[in-house]
C-alpha cells in the first residue's frame, strides 16, 4: 500500500482546504487510517482517525473545525478543514496500519500503530 496526499496550501485564518490521501493498493477491512501532523514546534501528532469499524477519533483541538471521511470508490481519505488557524500549520501525512487491534480514542491517535505513510502536504495559515 502507498499513499499520496494533496490539497495542502496557503490560507488565512479562518479559511478551509480539503485535503486527499489517494490510496494505492488494496485495503482490506482490517486497515485503520488518518490523518497526523508535524511543525517545527511540535512532535507528530494525530489529528483524526478511522478505525476498521469506522469510528472516527479528533483531536480536542480541531473538534468541530475538521472532518474526516473515507470514499471508498476512489480509495482515498479526506480531510476537510474549516475556521483554520495559525496554530493548524505543519506537514500534513495520511498514514495506514492493516490488522488494527481494537483501540481507544488516544491510542487511534497515537503515532506509534502505523507502519505505512505519506510523504505529506503543507498547510500553512496566516493571521
Amino acid at each position: 500500500v502507498q499513499l499520496e496526499e494533496s490539497g495542502g496550501g496557503s490560507v488565512q485564518a479562518g479559511g478551509s482546504l480539503r485535503l486527499s490521501c489517494v490510496i494505492s493498493g488494496y485495503i482490506d477491512n482490517t486497515y485503520c487510517m488518518g490523518w497526523f501532523r508535524q511543525s517545527p514546534e511540535k512532535d507528530r501528532e494525530g489529528v483524526a482517525t478511522i478505525d476498521f469499524e469506522g469510528r472516527i477519533s479528533y483531536a480536542d483541538t480541531v473538534k468541530g473545525r475538521f472532518t474526516l471521511s473515507k470514499d471508498n470508490a476512489k480509495n482515498t481519505l479526506y480531510l476537510q478543514m474549516t475556521n483554520l488557524k495559525p496554530e493548524d500549520s505543519g506537514l500534513y501525512y495520511c498514514a495506514a496500519e492493516r490488522n488494527c487491534p481494537p483501540m481507544t480514542a488516544r491510542q487511534a491517535l497515537g503515532t506509534a500503530v502505523y507502519r505505512t505513510w505519506g510523504q505529506g502536504t503543507q498547510v500553512t495559515v496566516s493571521s
